[in-house]
């Protein structure tokens, strides 16, 4: 399919289909883990026809490519596979991989033509540090004895542990994020890390740790093939998960088509196909979700053995709710009574409902209290744990859920509670450090406040990679009076020289994607592995190198006296991270580097005795 097809018709032709042939019924009754065990290639066994997208550079014909390298998208949250296309040691395309459990060879528009960037004459090719007021090129031992020096300055000072602090992206891999964690909170011992994810998604990990003590996902893409009814809450997954759109599309044009619910003020192509609209008054989502949730408790549409068997807070929910009629609701969020009355009949009367909710919940008044009510929904239905019955609290960068999962932001790895003293006894044991390095004495330190630490002069040094919050942060000026201050030490990994490189101290130009390998995580926590295509332009390196040559410059040791990073290449990586997480809930247990797609274990939040209602 050409550039132009795409542009003019973003999602593709249709491809549509039903809930699938006896097989698939057969296979749908089976737990999500199992099915995901059986013999064949799990894209197959959908009944979702594959449609294998593909764009190459002018010039290069199919023949022309001389090896495809397995990937998956990073510059979105879908998780697509693809293959990318190299020719004369160059990008030169993608193609989808036909059978992959996630896409079935369908390729998102970002996904074609993304990939252009990473040739750009722009890229970074050397380090850079700051000269009489100026950056200029030098030597990777320059520029990391800078970094290493300033480290160890502010170590020997009392309490240097919190000079520190680190600011990510969405975009890195999951070896990357798992380093970086390590060397952040056993190796200095800082609680100030976290992520721009902070400002994209953090609703998401809040609802989840709320509803279900764990920030796992309880759904799976295969859902859509065998849901009844899809409720998207504020998520125009049209423009943002341009793949997932093409299955639910595909299902709703198909025989048998679910029922499809959309809220959103706006009129998108979402809202169109959808058969209720729920056009809310911005800042009215919690309202709409009350009566909706009175509507079901006050029909009995709930499934009562399965709220008292797994549920707690029911009798709090049913008072909160009490007045919260449906025309109640209208009057607030200026919606017709009957139309939150057919999504609550929807609702209501559905055997397996999809949810999935983003930016229109997460970004609007009481996000994560509205979130909350769409797992509270999924609750008193009991539709979770079964094809059909999931749950997207979805993220909106591609890797948002390795940044969490592993530690790169204020969690612990393995989806550990810093409250828990049980869980950061279970990380001194497996990385061997006094208990105490490990912050966990107050909440994690969060990213505008990591700012305001800069500011005030407590945090001297902050290491910034993959992301620009001279451009991103709320009031910028501000950020960039931080960033320019001369007692702040500021690092910048990037792959371009962007505004907060360009107030940077030391600039690292690192590697990105089709230029290193390792893995990283859907929002249904499929595990892709994402292999090295071709060389980093000059001297450029990947992220995971950055991070284990600071860890040895720094000489970081566990109590025993050995190096506390212990692996040194993207798979010792992996399996560092597979014992981190291994028996978590909410952390999908991975094979290994030998598959494309690692698939492990279902939704650890199910396992929870409890979830919680309100």
């Amino acid at each position: 399919m050409g550039m132009d097809d795409r542009i003019a018709e973003p999602w593709g032709p249709r491809t549509p289909y039903g809930p699938g042939p006896a097989i698939e019924r057969f296979t749908a009754s089976l737990p999500g883990w199992l099915r995901d065990l059986l013999p064949g290639e799990p894209g197959r066994r959908s009944a979702w026809p594959v449609r294998v997208d593909m764009f190459l550079q002018d010039g290069i014909a199919e023949s022309d490519v001389e090896e495809w390298v397995q990937a998956a998208s990073i510059l979105h949250s879908n998780g697509d596979a693809m293959d990318i296309a190299v020719s004369g040691g160059r990008i030169v395309g993608v193609r989808g991989r036909a059978g992959d459990r996630v896409n079935h060879g369908r390729l998102d528009p970002k996904d074609l033509y993304g990939w252009q960037a990473d040739s750009s004459p722009d890229r970074l090719t050397r380090p850079l540090v700051r000269e009489d007021g100026k950056l200029v090129e030098t030597d990777w031992d320059t520029a990391m004895g800078r970094i290493v020096a300033r480290s160890k300055e502010l170590l020997a000072e009392p309490g240097g542990w919190g000079r520190f602090g680190f600011y990510t992206s969405g975009q890195l891999f999951l070896e990357e994020y798992y380093t970086r964690g390590v060397i952040g909170k056993a190796g200095i011992g800082t609680p100030h890390m976290d992520g721009n994810t902070r400002l994209c998604t953090a609703t998401a990990a809040a609802a989840l740790k709320a509803s279900f003590g764990t920030d796992g996902q309880p759904g799976s893409y295969t859902d859509v093939d065998h849901c009844d009814a899809i409720a998207l809450w504020g998520h125009n997954v049209a423009e943002t998960q341009v793949v997932l759109w093409e299955r639910m599309l595909d299902r709703h044009r198909g025989p048998r088509p679910p029922a499809m619910i959309a809220v959103d003020p706006r009129q998108t192509p979402v809202a169109r196909e959808a058969d209720v609209h729920l056009a809310v008054r911005p800042g009215t989502n919690l309202a709409l979700m009350n009566a909706l949730i009175h509507r079901l408790i006050e029909r009995g549409w709930y499934d009562e053995r399965y709220v008292r068997r797994h549920t707690l807070g029911f009798e709090e929910l049913r008072r909160t709710v009490a007045e919260c009629t449906p025309q109640w609701a209208a009057r607030i969020c200026d919606v017709p009574v009957r139309l939150i009355e057919q999504a609550a009949e929807i609702l209501g009367s559905c055997d397996r409902l999809l949810s999935t909710v983003l930016q229109g919940f997460y970004q609007s008044n009481q996000a994560t209290a509205a979130a909350c009510q769409v797992n509270n929904i999924h609750l008193l239905r009991g539709m979770l744990g079964r094809p059909g019955a999931g749950l997207y609290q979805m993220n909106g960068q591609p890797t948002a859920q390795n940044t969490r999962e592993t530690g790169a932001d204020g969690d612990l790895p393995g989806m550990r509670n810093w409250d828990n003293p049980e869980h950061v006894r279970q990380l001194a044991e497996l990385w061997n450090v006094d208990a105490s390095v490990i912050p966990h004495w107050a909440p994690p330190t969060h990213a505008l406040q990591i700012f305001r630490h800069a500011e005030q002069g407590s945090i001297k040094l902050l290491w910034i990679s993959a992301t620009n919050p001279a451009v991103s942060l709320p009031d910028l000026a501000r950020i960039r009076r931080i960033l320019g201050k001369e007692d702040l030490f500021t690092v910048v990994q990037d792959i371009f020289l962007t505004e907060t490189a360009r107030l940077a101290d030391v600039v690292l130009p690192a590697a990105t994607w089709g230029e290193k390998q390792g893995t990283f995580t859907s929002v249904d926590r499929t595990v892709h592995l994402s292999d090295r295509a071709v060389d980093p332009p000059g001297e450029a390196r990947s992220d995971l190198d950055i991070f284990l040559d600071y860890a040895r410059r720094m000489g970081f040791r566990d109590r025993a006296g050995a190096p506390l990073v212990k692996w040194h290449d993207p798979e010792s990586a992996f399996e560092a991270w597979k014992a981190c997480s291994a028996g978590r809930p909410g952390v999908r247990q991975a094979r290994g580097y030998g598959a494309s797609v690692a698939q492990g274990v279902p939704a650890g939040a199910l396992r929870n005795d409890r979830a919680v209602l309100g």
